[in-house]
C-alpha cells in the first residue's frame, strides 16, 4: 500500500482495548523522553560535545539506540506477546527492514517507535524533538503518543476517542484542527530529505507553493509537525520520504483532531495533513506542483 487515508476507523471492530493501548503508548513515550534527557545531562557533565558525529558509537547514535532499547525492554516486560518496529533496530522477530505490517497473526499488537524524532534539534538545544510511539494491529494504527523531550508536552490519541495534549504541568486539552478555511492564510509545515537531489526537488516545490499560502515552517520533526496540525498551531503539513515510525502516532493524533490525513509509503508521494477547511485546496495546490499526492 503506497497511500492510506487516516479516517473512518472508529466504526471497525478491534481485538484490543484502544484506551489501554493509548495509556501504554503514553507511558512509553514519556519514559523514553526521560532517558533522552538524562543522557544529554550526562554528556554535558563530561564535556562531551554530542554534535560531533564521527563513528557508530557517537552521542547521536547512542541516544537513539539507548532510548529504543529502553522502549523495547518495557514492551517485552509488560506486554511480552507484542512486537516492536523501531527506527534503529527494525522489527523484532520480523523481516529485515520491517516496514510492512507484521505477518504474525491477526490481532497481534505491533509498537511502532521513533526513539528520537528530531535528533539534530535535540543536540542543538532546539525545543522541537520527540519520542513517538504508536500501537498498530493488522496494519492499522489504533493508538499513539508523541512526547516533546524538551518542553514535556505529550499528545495522545486512540481511534474513535479523539486526541489530546497534556502540558508539562499536567493540564489536558482536547484537540481540534484549526478553523482556517482560506489557503492563502494557511501556515504550512514541511520537512526535507537528507538526500541532496531530493532536497533540491523539495526546495523547488516549496518555492512554488509559497506564493499561495501564508508561510512555511520547517521545524525538524515529522511527529511534532503532525501534532501541530492537530493542535491548530499550523494549518497544513506535507513531507516526502517518511517512514512508519515518523508518522504512525502523529498521523492518528491529527486525524482524531479532525484533520484530513493521507499517509504515504511511497517516497515520491508526500504524507499530507490539513485542517478540513483548506484540505481540498491544499491537495489541489500540491498536485499543481507537478508531483503525485496519491497513488
Amino acid at each position: 500500500m503506497s497511500e492510506q487515508t487516516v479516517e473512518g476507523l472508529a466504526g471497525r471492530d478491534h481485538p484490543v482495548d484502544v484506551d489501554e493501548l493509548r495509556m501504554f503508548a503514553d507511558r512509553l513515550a514519556v519514559s523514553g523522553g526521560g532517558v533522552a534527557r538524562r543522557m544529554l545531562e550526562q554528556f554535558d557533565s563530561t564535556g562531551l560535545d554530542p554534535r560531533a558525529k564521527s563513528s557508530a558509537t557517537d552521542p547521536v547514535t547512542v541516544i537513539d539506540t539507548t532510548v529504543e532499547r529502553h522502549l523495547r525492554e518495557l514492551v517485552t516486560t509488560e506486554r511480552p506477546g507484542d512486537r516492536v518496529l523501531g527506527e534503529e533496530g527494525g522489527e523484532e522477530g520480523g523481516e529485515e527492514g520491517g516496514e510492512e505490517p507484521a505477518a504474525a497473526g491477526r490481532g497481534v499488537v505491533r509498537w511502532v517507535v521513533d526513539p528520537v524524532d528530531g535528533t539534530v534539534n535535540l543536540l542543538y538545544g532546539i525545543p522541537f524533538t520527540a519520542v513517538s510511539v504508536a500501537a498498530e494491529v493488522d496494519g492499522v494504527v489504533l493508538a499513539g503518543a508523541v512526547h516533546n523531550i524538551v518542553t514535556g508536552e505529550t499528545w495522545t490519541a486512540a481511534v474513535g476517542r479523539g486526541s489530546s495534549l497534556r502540558s508539562a504541568a499536567g493540564t489536558v486539552t482536547g484537540l481540534t484542527a484549526s478553523a482556517c478555511d482560506d489557503l492563502s492564510m494557511a501556515l504550512v509545515g514541511t520537512g526535507f530529505s537528507y538526500d541532496a537531489d531530493v532536497r533540491a526537488e523539495q526546495g523547488r516545490a516549496v518555492a512554488a507553493l509559497l506564493p499561495r499560502i501564508r508561510d512555511i515552517r520547517r521545524c525538524g520533526s515529522a511527529a511534532l509537525d503532525l501534532c501541530m496540525v492537530a493542535t491548530g498551531r499550523i494549518d497544513a503539513y506535507f513531507e516526502r520520504c517518511l517512514k512508519p515510525w515518523d508518522h504512525a502516532a502523529g498521523a492518528l493524533i491529527a486525524a482524531e483532531a479532525g484533520a484530513m490525513v493521507r499517509v504515504a509509503a511511497d517516497d515520491e508521494v508526500p504524507t499530507v495533513a490539513a485542517a478540513p477547511g483548506v484540505a481540498e485546496d491544499f491537495l489541489a495546490a500540491l498536485e499543481g506542483l507537478g508531483g503525485p499526492v496519491s497513488s
